[in-house]
């Protein structure tokens, strides 16, 4: 892989006899409205030189305190080479008998090895919310800047995973992720994460990934290593600004350890800098530097209807109830349906039934369709090729799509967001693509 670096075993800026004058608070976050009956540590740190003037580096780090990460960012600092970090070191959630005090339900899998947006939302909405309401208790206010640039989240193994998961569902909170060990393979759908990153429009995020060649936690859901692979390959694929290190070793800390100083100078150190995707499906459509933006809102929205016409006519597609896969038919002469079968099939994050809104065609016979899981582009054949990110805010299953000259329009009935992309409408009928 053309971005692989492989760091030297021992780093350049060593944390031996560091500086280690943060300070640290401890809390439990109870009462959580995501993931209800459960308490969660928080472990709080601020570096040497700490202001709380909003100007300070955040960083998560899942599973508590790993590689000696508070110790690291003083030295950085001390060395004139990091601003204060602000540290938020979280434990998995427990839910304890309200009795005997023992442990009925070890949340940590469910809450670290999906892949669904729920506990990206309940870092925004629950614990970073409580870390700056509980602050010191000297009183020491909390505070760091909002430039998602400037907010690294780390994990190790399901917790490489769930950092991983943090930012790409909400890369508007996350710039920089380091995974050790992730576990991108069959627990909770992490194998399918490679994919999803192919055909997903890439989003602003720099990424570290480190693995050891022998790292397989556990047989039954394959190899660790070849799943870290994978997805390091769908990443440069996709054009991520990203970096790995894969060395000898198995799943453990310690290479994390080794190379944390180094790694996380160079994900705060420089902006995010991503490459062209290599998706030459979704490649041609996008326009550099475009982004969705909200116009003002003149006309209601028409009904959402659950088929589209084919340009041209002669096959018309249909939503198929409870089910992510959508329905062809042939238009006969008459106007009948015919030799209708399940024909496109949809990528669902979390397992469930997509919300669906409005579908159309575009010039090349392209299926468009608005889904919980982003704008899904299908080719002729039925397969998804392209993921386009929906703009916040939309009623999925109320929005209707609009495909125009060079851009596209979402209408909801509440929100119009309108879009550069290089497409056109479906309006005669397109050229085959052949039986690919």
């Amino acid at each position: 892989m053309k971005n692989t670096r492989i760091l030297a075993a021992v780093t350049a800026l060593s944390v031996t006899g560091a500086i280690t004058a943060y300070r640290t608070e401890t809390f439990t976050l109870a009462n959580s409205e995501i993931y209800p009956g459960t308490t969660h540590e928080v472990i709080l740190t601020l570096s040497d030189g700490y202001r709380p003037d909003s100007t300070a580096l955040l960083y998560v780090g899942l599973d508590g305190i790993l590689c000696r990460a508070p110790q690291v960012f003083d030295s950085l600092a001390a060395a004139g080479e990091l601003r204060p970090v602000v540290g938020v070191y979280l434990q998995p959630g427990i839910i304890r008998d309200s009795v005997s005090g023992s442990v009925l339900r070890y949340n940590r899998s469910n809450e670290f090895d999906a892949i669904t947006d729920r506990f990206a939302e309940f870092l925004d909405r629950e614990v970073l919310p409580a870390v700056r309401k509980h602050g010191f208790a000297d009183g020491t206010e909390v505070n760091w800047t909002d430039d998602a640039a400037d907010h690294l989240i780390f994990g190790l193994s399901s917790g490489g995973i769930a950092a991983f998961n943090a930012a790409w569902h909400r890369p508007d909170m996350w710039g920089k992720v380091f995974i050790g060990c992730g576990t991108f393979v069959p627990m909770r759908g992490g194998e399918q994460l490679q994919v999803l990153v192919r055909k997903t429009e890439p989003k602003p995020l720099k990424i570290f990934l480190q693995d050891g060649f022998s790292d397989t936690w556990n047989p039954l859901f394959g190899s660790w290593y070849e799943a870290n692979r994978m997805l390091a390959s769908a990443l440069e694929f996709a054009g991520y600004d990203c970096s790995f290190d894969w060395a000898e070793g198995g799943h453990s800390v310690r290479r994390a350890t080794e190379i944390f100083p180094e790694t996380v100078k160079w994900l705060y150190s420089a902006p995010v800098a991503p490459n062209p995707t290599g998706n030459d499906f979704l490649a041609p459509l996008l326009v550099s530097g475009q982004s969705w933006n909200e116009k003002t809102l003149t006309d209601r929205a028409d009904e959402v209807k659950a088929t589209a016409d084919y340009p041209g006519g002669g096959l018309r597609v249909t939503v198929e109830p409870e089910s992510n896969v959508l329905l062809q038919s042939i238009i006969d002469v008459d106007g009948s349906e015919k030799y209708t079968q399940p024909f496109y099939w949809l990528h669902s994050i979390d397992g469930r039934v997509l919300a669906k809104g409005g579908m159309t065609f575009d010039s090349g016979g392209n299926l468009w369709i608005v889904t919980s899981a982003g704008l899904q582009i299908l080719d002729q054949n039925g397969r998804v090729r392209g993921i386009i990110v929906l703009p916040a805010g939309l009623d999925i299953n109320s929005t209707n799509i609009r495909l125009t000259d060079g851009a596209i329009e979402l209408n909801d009935g509440h929100h119009v967001f309108v879009r550069r992309l290089n497409t056109a409408p479906g309006i005669v009928r397109p050229n085959s693509q052949g039986q690919g």
